[in-house]
């Protein structure tokens, strides 16, 4: 079984390309910074980078939702890969094959969280409308159509 979950921010706006050919899909390309579970030494927090890929309507969802310091949770698979570059030196690839992605926190969530530990400010606006911290995270706009049920 070839499994994995992951929970972590973007360190970068996915990179979205589209595959060629007649019927083009979409290809989104993003790092996750996951947190190690223990601290090192000196007791700093450490995490790994771990890159990932999705494919079709997850990609699109990425390039249209996902923003550099979003914390989301993947589901997926490890894959490994290689290709040889021009001077033809091998280079080795794992990656995580997204099936499944998601918000792990409201969009004020990430705003305090972000703001206040690292001083980066998130590209994403902040709304709080009433019941915003009642726990549960808010749908973002336009996204209704991509839903399940009504």
């Amino acid at each position: 079984m070839n499994k994995v979950i992951l929970m972590g921010r973007l360190t970068r706006d996915p990179d979205i390309r589209y595959s060629q050919g007649e019927n083009a899909q979409a290809v989104a390309r993003y790092t996750l910074a996951v947190d190690r579970r223990f601290s090192r030494r000196d007791g700093e927090q450490s995490a790994d980078f771990i890159g990932c890929v999705a494919f079709g309507r997850s990609a699109e969802f990425a390039e249209k939702y996902l923003h550099q310091g979003t914390k989301i949770v993947v589901e997926g698979r490890i894959q490994t890969g290689s290709y040889t570059k021009q001077d033809g030196t091998r280079v080795y690839t794992t990656d995580v094959v997204v099936e499944n992605q998601e918000f792990a926190e409201s969009k004020a969530a990430a705003q305090t969280s972000m703001g206040a530990s690292s001083g980066y400010q998130p590209s994403m606006q902040a709304s709080t409308p009433s019941g915003a911290a009642d726990g549960f995270m808010n749908i973002p706009d336009g996204i209704d159509e991509e839903l399940p049920f009504q």
